[in-house]
């Protein structure tokens, strides 16, 4: 991009206005600003796109209950999908890359951070087996956006052991090519830990 100074002779404005109009672009992903050097147009991505809509989506959800529940239950529908495809398409590489994860992740029982990591690692390797990164890409935000919501769930005693044997159930549909029983069991695995979540944050009054 042009120079600061030529920005503010062609447009006729002060420096404090070009740098911030800078940070602006730079905020909205649009630029990316050097320290001695030009500002350089950003090279579009889903996953500069996603890390723009982070902080907006999470206050958003924080404070419309009704948006939080139309996610979750988005999110089912996308993910049952991303199980019945991977179930079509994967490959023995696919399995033992899934497996991988899901021993991380067992492993990782007793740090929730690196479990709940894991857990978002295995449903973006789910997506991933579509070989389309948009849905690569809306697996790992959506599991993004809504882990901070799930976090208490897990943290709960056990909920961790049943978590992994509702994983394991995905795998192995996955892996004996059924997708029908794949789609079924990431439903009732997602379904299971929103009717948690809201056991645990509003529970029913007597």
């Amino acid at each position: 991009m042009p120079s600061e100074r030529e920005l503010m002779q062609a447009h006729n404005v002060g420096r404090p206005a070009i740098r911030e109009a800078m940070q602006s672009l730079q905020a909205m992903g649009l630029v990316v600003i050097r320290h001695g050097g030009r500002a350089r147009v950003a090279e579009p991505s889903l996953s500069g796109m996603i890390d723009q809509l982070s902080e907006t989506m999470r206050h958003l959800l924080a404070n419309s209950p009704a948006s939080l529940e139309q996610l979750k239950d988005a999110r089912i529908i996308f993910e049952a999908e991303m199980a019945r495809i991977a179930a079509r398409r994967c490959s023995t590489s696919d399995i033992s890359r899934l497996r991988s994860v899901l021993k991380a992740q067992s492993e990782a029982q007793d740090d929730l951070e690196t479990f709940i990591m894991r857990d978002g690692d295995f449903h973006r390797e789910i997506a991933a087996i579509s070989a389309n990164p948009i849905f690569s890409a809306l697996a790992g935000a959506l599991f993004q956006w809504l882990a901070h919501f799930y976090r208490g769930a897990v943290a709960v005693p056990g909920m961790e052991k049943l978590t992994l044997q509702e994983h394991d159930e995905i795998l192995s549909a996955i892996e004996d090519r059924d997708p029908d029983r794949a789609a079924k069991a990431m439903t009732d695995h997602l379904s299971r830990a929103n009717h948690h979540y809201l056991q645990r944050h509003y529970p029913a009054k007597t």
